[in-house]
Formats: structure tokens, sequence, C-alpha cells
């Protein structure tokens, strides 16, 4: 049984594989039906991947179409050897980690991350020096985000401003949640070194 099993699964992957050979040669050619086939195949997965990444439908949907938009735009230079999924989950995780970066320092989520937070009266009326410090907040942790090394960047990112569980963010960058965990702590504790720098820099003012 076991062994009839595993034959029917490689029977399966193996016309997977020709049915995708066929349609990436007619994606590739212009063909708009073999577009439509890898469309009907993969969107939904593609779709509950960046659902779970963004954690909103509104975007979710957005980077659905971006993805394959890309799709179409570059099927004509597709390499003969390309599998769509891992294409169409790069392109997807890719789209996600820009637009991110676009709605980074959204106030929200830095008062959540600082771990601070206003009274009723200053979320109604905002007083000028408030909105200076806070855009003040916001290029200091840009600049001291910036001057991290990609992984901790990444990791602090996914974890601490888009608020995903430490599993998911293990698997979107492909690290055991054991190495993620020991990344998140030693990005936080750069992050922090950086900052205190900034602040002891502030103190002292500009030299003479």
């Amino acid at each position: 049984m076991d062994a009839r099993s595993s034959a029917d699964k490689a029977s399966a992957a193996e016309r997977d594989a020709a049915q995708e050979a066929e349609w990436l040669a007619q994606l590739r050619l212009g063909d708009p039906k073999a577009f439509q086939a890898v469309y009907e195949r993969y969107r939904v997965r593609i779709y509950s991947f960046v659902l779970r990444l963004s954690g909103r439908r509104d975007l979710a949907d957005d980077l659905l179409q971006d993805t394959f938009v890309q799709l179409a735009r570059h099927a004509a230079r597709l390499p003969e050897e390309t599998r769509f999924a891992p294409w169409l989950y790069t392109v997807a995780r890719n789209r996600y980690l820009s637009q991110r970066r676009t709605a980074l320092f959204r106030l929200d989520r830095l008062r959540s991350w600082f771990g601070g937070g206003q009274n009723e009266a200053d979320e109604r009326v905002p007083s000028p020096h408030h909105q200076a410090s806070q855009r003040q907040a916001v290029t200091q942790l840009e600049q001291a985000l910036q001057a991290l090394s990609p992984p901790l960047r990444e990791v602090l990112l996914l974890v601490c401003i888009d608020e995903l569980e430490q599993d998911q963010a293990a698997r979107i960058l492909g690290i055991q949640p054991a190495a993620l965990r020991k990344r998140l702590e030693r990005g936080r504790a750069q992050l922090q070194e950086l900052l205190d720098k900034q602040e002891r820099g502030m103190d002292h003012g500009p030299a003479d």
C-alpha cells in the first residue's frame, strides 16, 4: 500500500511538472489561456500566504493582483526551468516587503512598538510639540533600523512592527524558531544601543 501510494504521488508530481512546463512554454509565447490556468491554480494559495503575512484583506487583494501583474510582465523572459510556485511566492513576499516599507512608520505602530501611548486629549488634539516629537521619533527609529544588518532589521520589522507571530516569521525567513529568537534578541539590543547613542548625541548638542 505504501509503495503504491508513493508511486501514485510520484506519478502525480510528474504530471504536474509536465503541465507546468506546457503552461510555461505557452506563457512565454503570450498565451492568455496559460496565464489564466496558472492564476486559477495558485491564486488561493498566494492569497492565503499574503493574507497571513499582512493580516489585512484589502492589502492581500492588492498583493495578489500585483504578484500576477509581475508574472504577466515577466512571462516572456521566464527561464525554461522556472517553477511557478516558488517564483510566485518569492514575488509575493518581495511585494509585501516593499509595501511594508512604505507603511512602516505609522504612528499607531510606533506607539505600540515603543510601549508608549497618548491620553485621550492628546489623541483628539495633538499639540505641535507632540507632533514634532513623534516625527523625531520616526526619524530616529528609521535611521537606527537602517544601521542594522539586513537579517536583524528584517526580523525586527516582521515581529515588532508587523506584529507577526515568531513561528510565522521564522517560516518566512527560512530559519528555525530558536534562531529567530536569538536574532530578535540581538536586533533589539543593537537597536536600543543605536537609539541610546542618538539620544546622547542630541543631549550633547552640536560641536563648536
